[in-house]
């Protein structure tokens, strides 16, 4: 990259407020839990065109999640316009340091939830769910911190 600075680098908020208005759609990241089968979020209560119904209420917004994805989706366009258009250099670690704390927060974000909503319902069925899902927790958590 070249030494020169511009003014035109666009501020971009940890949360990705000041985010590129071009944003592709939003992809379908369905997850199962050990046991149950993968399906889509997309019509939530009915069901998904081939019969199977969405998965059960995991607790968090999804469609705040979704909007904030697509948000940080539109800062990495953002970064490699950047990179495209020779911005300098800490311009582009600046962003590149947005979009980091924007995941890391999403990521706290669900694990709040998962907190409050999956792991508060396996520790009332059981105390052998709840320390399975206080485990799970962890993991994430140590996989959260090293990222």
């Amino acid at each position: 990259m070249t030494a020169h600075h511009t003014d035109a680098t666009p501020a971009v908020a940890a949360d990705g407020s000041a985010a590129s208005a071009q944003v592709a759609p939003a992809q379908d990241h369905s997850h199962a839990h050990p046991g149950t089968e993968a399906t889509g979020h997309s019509q939530a209560g009915g069901d998904l065109g081939d019969g199977k119904k969405p998965h059960p209420d995991h607790g968090y917004d999804q469609v705040a999640i979704a909007k904030r994805m697509k948000r940080i989706e539109g800062q990495v366009r953002g970064i490699g316009r950047m990179i495209d258009q020779d911005t300098y250099c800490i311009d582009v670690l600046t962003q590149i340091s947005a979009v980091t704390a924007a995941l890391h927060a999403v990521g706290v974000n669900l694990l709040e939830s998962h907190m409050n909503h999956c792991v508060v319902e396996a520790a009332q069925e059981s105390p052998e769910a709840g320390a399975a899902k206080i485990a799970e927790a962890t993991a994430a958590i140590q996989r959260l911190i090293k990222s």
